[in-house]
């Protein structure tokens, strides 16, 4: 296992947790291509109901290590990679914002289904003071997660936003005071998707991705809900309803 994340899993909950906390958690195409290993791995074990990633120490993660800008190959990115992959893991994703966050963290983060974070928080994205392009796809993943202006705020403006203002412009889902609060919100609402229904949720996640993207598939998603439909977890959540008990969904 490579020294700078760890990957663990607890019921039915997996938490990936970044390990460089002296340097921010800033990661190198390596450290990408490692971790773009891990989801890919992971997203094949369907017994995985909620996804949480996080850090140690006062940042989420500074984004990439700028000094092995030379190292990349922009035709195909390993931030890119990275983040598509997190995008489309198949159960929900939880961004556990242990601190700040900064450059290609954000994206990181704007990939996962939701984010939580602190009131002590701060998020910029600095590219243009260091003349960097940066990558289209994540712009383009923040345009459809924040909206047109908010990203510009923060890619053209470089505007420092804080906790309570992220939260006002939709990155931040959550909004909480302090760690103690950060940690009960993250374990509160992975309890409450890991009692749903698996292929509800993971066929309503790719269908809402596909239209955040603009590339909505009526028949893509039409082949997800008879998916449901003809699921034993219909069938379990139809007679627990009829019994008044909660369902015991298995994802089958």
């Amino acid at each position: 296992m490579a020294s700078f994340f760890s990957s663990t899993r607890s019921g039915d909950v997996q938490t990936v947790t970044l390990q460089k906390p002296k340097q921010h958690n800033v990661l190198n195409p390596d450290d990408m291509a490692a971790l773009q290993k891990v989801f890919d791995d992971l997203a094949k074990d369907r017994s995985i109901r909620v996804l949480i990633l996080t850090g140690e120490g006062k940042s989420f993660c500074a984004g990439a290590d700028l000094g092995e800008l030379k190292d990349y190959n922009f035709g195909a990115n390993p931030l890119e990679n990275l983040t598509n992959a997190i995008e489309n893991f198949p159960c929900p994703t939880i961004c556990r914002l242990n601190g700040g966050v900064y450059g290609g963290g954000t994206d990181l983060a704007l990939a996962c289904d939701f984010r939580v974070g602190m009131a002590a928080m701060k998020c910029f994205i600095p590219p243009a003071r260091i003349g960097i392009h940066y990558h289209p796809v994540g712009m383009a993943r923040a345009v459809a997660r924040l909206g047109l202006g908010s990203a510009k705020r923060l890619f053209l403006a470089l505007d420092t936003l804080e906790g309570p203002e992220l939260k006002d412009i939709g990155f931040l889902d959550y909004l909480v005071a302090d760690a103690v609060e950060l940690d009960q919100k993250v374990e509160a609402l992975a309890a409450q998707m890991t009692s749903l229904a698996p292929l509800s949720l993971s066929g309503m996640k790719a269908t809402f991705n596909d239209i955040a993207w603009q590339a909505f598939d009526e028949q893509a998603a039409l082949e997800r809900q008879v998916i449901c439909l003809e699921s034993d977890d219909f069938a379990e959540g139809r007679a627990a309803l009829s019994e008044k008990r909660p369902p015991r969904f298995t994802g089958s």
